[in-house]
């Protein structure tokens, strides 16, 4: 589906997609662990790190909620120039529903309403389902890109 044919991403759904929060914190690394997607903790994913992007100008952090239960996440930054998608999860029992496309629309509007016209995604290559999901969202993959790390520590 292109982008420009996308519903509104909340039209017809049983959920509502909002701002994370920093209260969400917990519920996120619920989200995460049940979504069995890795994250660090102690690093970059640590709560004091979550909380300080949550407040910042360049992340755009949303979810998918019902009944006061976070169903979905993703979690966008920007530099810019370019959107970044760095985190979609969805409860595996809540997947097949549209959550995770509502929620890449909802951050796709966002960054082209900052004027960002390159939104772009790092995927792992043993995680072909997401793969899958983000080729079906209109995406490419640049198979001639190597992606390269400088961390201050392997908790990073």
């Amino acid at each position: 589906m292109a982008a420009s044919e996308a519903r509104h991403p909340t039209e017809g759904s049983d959920w509502t997609l909002r701002n994370l929060r920093p209260e969400d914190y917990d519920e996120l690394l619920d989200l995460w662990t049940a979504a069995d997607l890795p994250f660090r903790p102690l690093g970059r994913d640590a709560r004091e790190h979550i909380t300080h992007e949550l407040g910042g100008p360049c992340s755009v952090f949303l979810g998918a909620e019902a009944d006061d239960r976070l169903l979905g996440a993703v979690l966008g930054t920007h530099d810019g120039r370019k959107g970044w998608i760095n985190r979609l999860a969805v409860r595996p029992e809540c997947q097949l529903r549209g959550i995770g496309a509502s929620l890449i629309a909802a951050l796709e509007m966002r960054f082209r309403s900052l004027g960002l016209d390159v939104i772009a995604c790092l995927i792992e290559d043993w995680n072909g389902r997401s793969q899958e999901v983000f080729e079906r969202l209109g995406y490419q993959a640049h198979h001639d890109i190597t992606y390269f790390t400088n961390r201050s520590s392997d908790t990073a």
